[in-house]
């Protein structure tokens, strides 16, 4: 049983041509042998995109992609025609299977930002798909967005997403054995400490504990069954 709280201090970050990721976990040049995951999540990442900038076209293979987009507004681009403009509280999930190329830019004029995480599949292989559910992270209280009871759902086994604007006094955790938390803005109490932008807490056995909500804003909360 333990709560790992990490600080948005703490996370490394990525600056380049004008973006700013924030990782939550070792990626690309910021290795580290003892971060490079949770349960299932590979990468959270939490992107900055200026007006006019963006990923170009790109490969993955064998990642289930969420991508929860906070505001301005993300253009993603397929390889197999697959395109759409994702809005402020939209989610998009992509099975990447065998493989898939896509881009992700920003509108022009738009600056832009969003959650993105990567999960382990169950296995590799299989025909790549796409989901996106419109306008999932609205209203008090955490929402089940992927997982059995969500709109979407990922080739992850036992893998759930919540989100919450926080417009609530409180915020009961699912029960899992283990929970990524996550606070996108807003200022959340939990146990003795006290969770602000870009801070998270890693959970084993640790859930149906309840956050009292200091500041309205955002939380995502990842629960794995194993």
């Amino acid at each position: 049983m333990s709560i790992d709280v990490r600080r948005a201090g703490d996370r490394f970050v990525t600056e380049d041509g004008g973006r700013s990721t924030r990782h939550s976990f070792a990626f690309g040049r910021h290795y580290d042998p003892e971060n490079l995951g949770f349960a299932s999540l590979v990468a959270l990442n939490d992107e900055t995109l200026p007006p006019g900038t963006g990923y170009a076209d790109h490969p993955h293979a064998d990642v289930e992609i969420v991508t929860w987009v906070l505001e301005g507004a993300l253009r993603h681009t397929g390889a197999d025609g697959a395109s759409g403009v994702l809005l402020p509280g939209d989610v998009q999930r992509i099975s990447a299977g065998t493989g898939i190329v896509h881009a992700e830019t920003t509108e022009p004029g738009v600056r832009t930002r969003f959650l993105q995480t990567w999960l382990r599949p169950d296995a590799p292989g299989g025909l790549p798909s796409y989901g996106i559910a419109r306008g999932a992270a609205t209203g008090g209280g955490l929402v089940e967005v992927v997982g059995p009871d969500g709109v979407l759902a990922v080739g992850t086994s036992g893998a759930q997403l919540l989100l919450a604007d926080t417009a609530t006094d409180r915020l009961v955790l699912p029960e899992a054995p283990r929970l990524h938390l996550f606070v996108v803005s807003g200022r959340v109490v939990l146990d003795d400490d006290e969770l602000a932008d870009g801070d998270a807490a890693r959970m084993t056995d640790q859930g149906g504990r309840t956050l009292e909500v200091v500041e309205p804003g955002a939380v995502a909360v990842w629960a794995f069954a194993t």
